[in-house]
């Protein structure tokens, strides 16, 4: 009997593809549509149409209940209390990996698959299957997927982990004659509008903003903020202050209100300080080296690590890094290999 796999699918042409490739390789494919935001059902539509091209099984998951839960309420507590975090993260977590793996057990499915860009091997070193970097490095999304459970590496499949672009993945869902082919990729979180965030915050939070103060290091009242969830950790533009020397957001004092700048020069710092750290291998020792990866567009950096209890970590770079931000994560890597990550807590 064909192993059978549950297989995400968004209605874009990186999942399509991705269901052409498991039937190939002769899995018994099941697709599956979430519904995690809003009323839009366009994408389920999209994903059904390619199933049906593909005789294919469709079913669908009606998740906002949880996706509000698990990931909204994570996004607007973020903010709230002045950090920057990433929701595509907390999302794979509960939701792709989480949810959706738990009806493909109730499917009877031997794996899950979905049209990320990241590759799962069989590492000699690790004595395990690990998670990698796709060989498209500039679509790799390796840095996302840190925090799905180590035990699930057993259980998922990447189609897209070994193309080296995504022109020949359009190539293909075009030779199957898939009407997503030319589909634009969605670049935007899936529940903000526009890229909007603050937006967002306003009218489904119901975020009110607060006038305060903007401060050096020392103190000195430079200006007027409004709002603190308005700025990010190395902005620039926007702060409504003269200065001979330009001045960028530098972090938060949210017991006073307080939005602090500083020079270019204090945005960059040695090290950094996570939390709630999930390790994806075994036997990781404290002192070791790593590179690291501090925000979805950052290169890996060289950095010792140092374990501390409750599951936190230090991480100490070889060079100092620009505008570490509390909320976003750091990703530990060997290599290609993601070692593990957590959340940054501050500088």
């Amino acid at each position: 009997m064909n192993k059978r796999v549950l297989l995400g699918m968004s209605g874009g042409v990186d999942s399509s593809v991705s269901a052409i490739l498991l039937k190939e390789k002769g899995y018994d494919v099941i697709g599956i549509n979430m519904l995690l935001w809003g009323e839009d059902t366009s994408n389920a539509s999209d994903a059904s149409k390619v199933c049906k091209k593909l005789h294919i099984p469709f079913t669908f998951l009606d998740l906002r209940n949880d996706f509000k839960k698990f990931v909204i309420q994570d996004f607007i507590v973020g903010y709230r209390s002045g950090s920057t975090p990433n929701p595509c993260i907390e999302c794979n977590k509960f939701m792709k990996f989480g949810l959706m793996y738990l009806r493909a057990k109730e499917l009877k499915c031997d794996y899950i698959a979905t049209g990320h860009y990241a590759n799962i091997e069989f590492d000699e070193k690790y004595g395990a299957n690990v998670l990698k970097k796709a060989n498209n490095l500039k679509k790799d999304q390796s840095y996302v997927l840190y925090d799905i459970k180590k035990e699930l590496l057993n259980h998922i499949i990447f189609p897209l982990g070994k193309f080296e672009s995504k022109e020949e993945i359009r190539s293909l869902a075009t030779k199957y004659g898939l009407e997503v082919a030319n589909k634009p990729d969605s670049e935007d979180i899936c529940f903000i509008q526009n890229g909007d965030y603050k937006e967002f915050l306003e009218e489904y939070a119901k975020f009110k903003a607060k006038e305060g103060n903007i401060v050096d290091k020392k103190g000195n009242v430079l200006g007027k903020h409004n709002g603190l969830y308005k700025y990010t950790i190395g902005q620039r533009k926007g702060l409504g202050i003269s200065n001979p020397v330009p001045l960028f957001v530098i972090g938060f004092n949210k017991l006073k209100n307080e939005l602090i700048v500083g020079e270019e020069k204090e945005l960059y710092n040695e090290s950094l300080l996570a939390s709630n750290i999930n390790w994806l291998v075994d036997n990781i020792e404290n002192g070791m080296k790593v590179e690291a990866k501090i925000r979805y567009s950052a290169e890996p950096k060289k950095a010792k690590l140092i374990l501390l209890p409750r599951n936190y970590a230090r991480v100490v770079f070889e060079e100092p890094q620009r505008a570490i931000t509390p909320g976003q994560s750091v990703v530990f890597y060997d290599g290609d290999t993601v070692l593990g990550g957590g959340r940054i807590l501050s500088h």
